[in-house]
């Protein structure tokens, strides 16, 4: 953890951008701290570096009726506050992603009728058909995949260790992220490096 990663040419790499949203930002009914700060250097960083990758994606939470997802008295581990209803401006991306947002290829939403944390579980809308963040990956030969966002010990955990589940060689750029609390984060960073994921303070070169 901490080391750069070296890497060659990324035609066969993505970055994924996981739930930059207004609700997990400050202000937000589910704030993480320093979630704008971290929207504002994935921009900075896509801004620098879309051209190193093969393709862009980004995740959101869409929630309708996520069952017990949300509750009145959440216990911010299974349950949470209302967070990211579909046409809430919490659900919209925060403003200082929108930057990155002109290079994402797909959206994938997911959580609509049930709690969602990976990426892995969402559907974006391509060509007229439903597709999964699986499928587009594969059709597009990905091997690698870089990931970013909100928040590393809940979103950005799932959607990495599904990524390594998958066999794709994953890396968190950590300084690209933004947690809930130090215990889960540090429950989260040891459960992704037991699953030989790639954890770097600074973006690969």
């Amino acid at each position: 953890m901490g080391t750069n990663l070296r890497r060659g040419p990324g035609q066969h790499r993505a970055l994924l951008v996981v739930d930059v949203q207004n609700d997990f930002c400050e202000g937000g009914s589910l704030a993480v701290a320093g979630g704008a700060e971290v929207a504002s250097r994935i921009s900075e960083y896509v801004l620098g570096h879309a051209s190193e990758y093969a393709a862009i994606a980004a995740t959101a939470d869409w929630h309708e009726d996520p069952g017990e997802h949300f509750a009145a008295r959440p216990d911010f581990v299974d349950t949470w506050p209302p967070h990211c209803r579909i046409g809430t401006d919490g659900a919209r991306f925060h403003p200082a992603v929108e930057p990155a947002l002109e290079h994402v290829g797909a959206i994938f939403r997911k959580g609509e009728h049930k709690a969602a944390y990976s990426g892995f579980e969402g559907f974006a809308t391509e060509g007229g058909r439903r597709i999964s963040l699986s499928q587009w990956l594969q059709e597009r030969a990905i091997e690698q995949v870089d990931i970013a966002g909100i928040a590393t010990d809940h979103c950005v955990r799932a959607t990495a260790l599904d990524a390594a589940e998958a066999g794709i060689e994953t890396t968190v750029l950590l300084d690209l992220t933004a947690g809930v609390a130090r215990p889960t984060i540090a429950a989260a960073l040891a459960a992704m490096s037991e699953a030989g994921i790639h954890l770097v303070s600074e973006p690969p070169m």
